[in-house]
């Protein structure tokens, strides 16, 4: 309870590829009405109960456009009542099943679930099944930061054409404001924490190509009118100082200072940086992800949702089922998980809380003492991991949050507030990479990805050449084609193709999902060059026109004007 040591910034990134239309169960929209039940709207609750107890909560939530446009949407909506419904009946027949052989403890579960389920779907309809709108008032009154992001979560690093970088952002942002009105804030979540300096040869990495000039990510960023995104720890501590800011003035820094000058924390984690490719004042800036903290969630040995008393994720009751079991110990069978004890949870929890807030206090202590200043601790996460994988997760932050509350040695802030009260004055030029394995884009372009990524530049060249040669902006119905086009692109680039690919986890999706819209893309294109040419649209075109129309109705009013 002493003198302050410095900040914790908690960061939630919360992000589903476009799902609806796209298949249900187990691959598509349960996705998101999982996502939605077990991490949106739990979340929501606890900045409700926090406020309630006058405990700001100091959340940084990033809220994807792609993700934004699904939960306004009217399918979502109307889908989300029927799963939680659904969910709600298969705990009555669990409970009536239960009871009928004697497995009392298992009816009290299934019980549980049914008070849960109703009290979600209470929850969706006192909202007026406006998730989005919820979170855009938690802003306005002050509790948490939404940050925006690219439209379809891409890995940035990797697109082939300057003009599609400022697409994602332009449509990203405007979507945002779109639906959330000035909630947002200046910030964004870079997709995969990817980012790529400038560089001045850069080569594409499929099909070849001249080598060109590339600027960095932050030029594009600072272009969109955003200023600070999160990035991995191992960005900030391989970064190169390039000097200092003074006022508006930048002093370039001499290696021998970088030895004396311990104040300045270079390469630190705790310490927010500007962004620059280049020596001079920098585009925006960049907060690293704290390493230790990171692994005490996200570690799949050491991580507390691992822990032998919290609710099993992978174990459920039948086919789709509700789930029974607890973790019991990381290398059992399924047959040898033991049955979930909520009773036996509390003090586990209370013990991951205390570990937590122990951490974050001794690594500011640490910082304070070998820099003299406060530091900054970032716990930056997937949303979806607090509720939908762990699903004690959301009490797990209630509790860290109303501890550190009451601790005058820390202090709660969003990402905007941490740059608000102290702009950073050291800049860097940060090298490439991501927070996914080894660092670097690996997990998204490889041996098993490469061709997705061929048909993914051809699509950008066919994009980008229709858009300089057709005359969209004199025709209605060629500009209307060209949207479409461009958004099957956009969904196109998402990153989580390539990712369920290399994962595994859901690798025919991926290449059926990725596939799908750039087969949609060709039609789109080619009715566009047919209408520019003078033909007409006859009966199949027309069938393939209401096919993408019903499968992908988002980025509806997409401003083609992004892609320059």
């Amino acid at each position: 309870m002493g003198e302050s040591l410095g900040k914790l910034c908690i960061v939630l990134h919360a992000h589903l590829p476009y799902v609806l239309h796209h298949g249900e169960s187990p691959h598509g929209e349960a996705w998101l009405f999982e996502a939605a039940a077990e991490t949106y709207l739990p979340l929501l609750d606890l900045i409700g109960e926090l406020a309630l107890h006058k405990c700001r909560p100091a959340l940084t939530i990033g809220l994807t456009p792609v993700l934004l446009e699904q939960l306004v949407h009217p399918r979502f909506k109307e889908g989300f009542v029927a799963y939680l419904s659904e969910r709600y009946a298969r705990a009555q027949r669990d409970r009536g099943e239960f009871e009928a052989h004697g497995q009392q403890h298992f009816a009290y579960l299934a019980h549980r679930w049914e008070s849960w389920y109703a009290r979600q779907a209470a929850h969706f309809e006192r909202i007026g099944r406006d998730i989005a709108s919820e979170f855009a008032a938690r802003t306005r009154e002050g509790h948490i930061q939404i940050l925006t992001g690219p439209a379809t979560h891409p890995y940035l690093p990797l697109l082939l054409h300057d003009e599609m970088i400022r697409a994602q952002l332009g449509v990203g942002v405007a979507t945002s404001r779109r639906i959330l009105g000035q909630s947002i804030s200046a910030g964004l979540w870079l997709p995969e924490c990817a980012y790529r300096p400038s560089c001045p040869n850069w080569a594409p990495p499929v099909l070849g190509g001249k080598l060109r000039y590339r600027p960095g990510l932050e030029t594009f960023i600072a272009d969109s009118g955003l200023s600070h995104f999160c990035v991995d720890s191992h960005l900030v501590s391989g970064g190169q100082p390039l000097g200092t800011m003074h006022g508006k003035r930048f002093a370039a820094v001499g290696q021998a200072q970088l030895h004396w000058d311990a104040g300045r924390s270079w390469r630190s984690p705790l310490e927010p940086v500007g962004v620059a490719s280049e020596p001079g004042p920098p585009g925006c800036y960049a907060l690293g992800r704290h390493p230790s903290l990171s692994e005490q969630v996200w570690s799949a040995t050491v991580g507390y949702p691992g822990a032998a008393p919290y609710l099993d994720f992978h174990r459920k009751h039948g086919e789709g089922g509700l789930r029974y079991h607890k973790v019991t110990d990381q290398g059992a069978a399924m047959g040898q998980k033991e049955p979930y004890v909520p009773e036996q949870v509390d003090s586990t929890r209370f013990e991951h809380t205390h570990h937590f807030c122990s951490l974050v206090r001794e690594s500011l202590a640490e910082h304070h003492a070998l820099a003299g200043k406060q530091g900054v601790c970032v716990a930056a996460f997937d949303a979806e991991l607090f509720g939908h994988w762990w699903f004690e997760g959301p009490q797990f932050l209630r509790d860290v949050i109303f501890t550190l509350c009451n601790d005058r040695s820390v202090a709660l802030a969003t990402m905007e507030e941490i740059l608000r009260d102290a702009l950073p004055d050291n800049v860097m030029r940060l090298p490439e990479g991501s927070w996914g394995e080894q660092g670097n884009g690996s997990v998204w372009l490889n041996d098993q990805t490469r061709w997705m990524w061929e048909i993914e530049y051809r699509a950008e060249n066919r994009l980008l050449s229709l858009l300089k040669d057709l005359p969209w902006r004199q025709s209605v119905p060629i500009r209307q084609m060209l949207q479409r086009a461009a958004r099957e692109l956009l969904l196109l680039q998402a990153s989580d193709w390539p990712f369920a690919v290399h994962s595994k986890a859901a690798a025919d999706y991926g290449i059926q999902r990725l596939s799908g819209h750039a087969t949609r893309f060709d039609r789109a294109a080619t009715i566009a060059q047919t209408l520019a040419g003078g033909g007409a649209i006859g009966q199949l075109e027309q069938t393939q026109i209401a096919e993408m129309d019903a499968h992908d109705d988002v980025f509806v009013d997409l401003d083609l004007s992004f892609f320059k």
